[in-house]
């Protein structure tokens, strides 16, 4: 299964409500057969512009990012019902890529950059574009450019 974040916006509530509209939402996750990786309370501020959602104009919101994992064809249902709850101003779901892993290569950026392969790399490559220049010496007694 691959694994979506889920990015929220609520409108502003006391914390037991928060609380309730999160464990609507992660059950909702838990009914359609996904789990949840990690749920970030990403904290509460005003909103870049006023939003008029389910009737109501919001200017503040609580912000929060869940990572889950789900088949991809319950995303649509997921997205309708988070469309429906009233508690909700603002939702996304993003389909994260898989991380590749990274070699750790500080022994080569501690080397000078002359000695460096990504450095030799851009070298070759400037070497190869640049343009030739006009041979004085090619028989003619002007420079048929002007310059």
């Amino acid at each position: 299964m691959p694994t979506y974040e889920l990015s929220l916006v609520l409108r502003q509530m006391n914390r037991p409500e928060i609380v309730s509209v999160l464990k609507r939402t992660a059950e909702s996750i838990f009914e359609k057969g996904g789990f949840i990786r990690k749920l970030e309370n990403l904290g509460s501020r005003a909103l870049p512009h006023k939003i008029s959602e389910h009737g109501l104009v919001h200017r503040e919101g609580n912000y929060f990012a869940i990572q889950f994992d789900t088949a991809p064809n319950k995303i649509v249902d997921l997205n309708e019902e988070y469309g429906r709850d009233i508690d909700i101003i603002r939702k996304h779901i993003f389909k994260l890529e898989e991380t590749k892993p990274v070699e750790c290569t500080l022994h080569e950026e501690l080397q000078p950059p002359a000695y460096r392969k990504d450095v030799q790399k851009m070298i070759e490559i400037a070497k190869r574009k640049q343009k030739k220049k006009y041979n004085y010496n090619s028989g003619l007694d002007y420079y048929p450019f002007q310059k």
